[in-house]
C-alpha cells in the first residue's frame, strides 16, 4: 500500500491520477453504454443458458420418438396395439368402446 501511495504523490503522480481516471471512465462506458452493456451480456449469457437446456429436452423427446418408431416398424404387436389406441381401429367383427375421461 505505500508503495501505490508514493507512486500516486511521486514525480509521476498526476499522469497516474489521469491514467486512473482515464481507466475508471472506460471502464464505465464499457459497462453501462447503451446497447451493448454487461446487464445485456449477462442477459444473452442466461438465455443461451435456458436455450440450451430446452435443446437437451428436444433431443431427449425425439430420441424417445425415434426409439417408438423403430418400435412400431420392427414388432407387428406393438404396431396393431399403437393403431387400436390411437386411431380407434378394430379388427373385423370386433367393437370399439371409446371411453373419455
Amino acid at each position: 500500500m505505500r508503495k501505490i501511495g508514493e507512486i500516486f504523490k511521486g514525480e509521476h503522480g498526476s499522469f497516474m491520477r489521469y491514467a486512473v481516471a482515464v481507466t475508471f471512465i472506460f471502464l464505465l462506458f464499457v459497462l453501462f453504454k447503451p446497447g451493448n452493456n454487461i446487464f445485456n451480456w449477462l442477459s444473452a449469457r442466461h438465455e443461451i443458458a435456458v436455450q440450451e437446456k430446452q435443446m437437451a429436452r428436444y433431443r431427449e423427446n425425439l430420441e424417445e420418438l425415434d426409439k417408438r418408431i423403430n418400435l412400431l416398424m420392427s414388432d407387428r404387436d406393438t404396431l396393431e396395439k399403437f393403431a387400436r389406441e390411437q386411431f380407434h381401429l378394430a379388427a373385423p367383427g370386433e367393437d370399439v368402446y371409446i371411453m373419455e375421461e
